[in-house]
């Protein structure tokens, strides 16, 4: 779980997240794009690839290869554990 509470600290990867929000399923280039048009974020590809890696790792995307493209797709289940652990009446603490 700490590293969903890592993964969300950075106001770049929220960004990511939302971008996937609104169209999940974009390789790497368009979300450098989105982010660059829609946010005005000047970070460099290797920097957003990174944040993807740390968001993958933490379990909040998931990636699917297809020929040379990379496909990154929102996972909701570990915020749907955190929101189930603390939001949710009567409900059990993590494991």
């Amino acid at each position: 779980m700490g590293d969903v509470f890592k993964a969300l600290a950075d106001p770049t990867r929220r960004r990511i997240l939302d971008e996937l929000t609104e169209r999940d399923g974009q390789t790497l280039f368009e979300i450098c794009s989105r982010l660059s048009t829609k946010h005005q974020l000047g970070s460099s590809r290797q920097a957003i690839s990174q944040h993807l890696e740390l968001l993958e790792a933490a379990g909040l995307i998931e990636t699917r290869r297809e020929g040379r493209f990379k496909f990154h797709y929102l996972n909701t289940q570990p915020l749907e554990h955190i929101a189930d652990r603390w939001l949710k009446p009567g409900s059990q603490e993590l494991r």
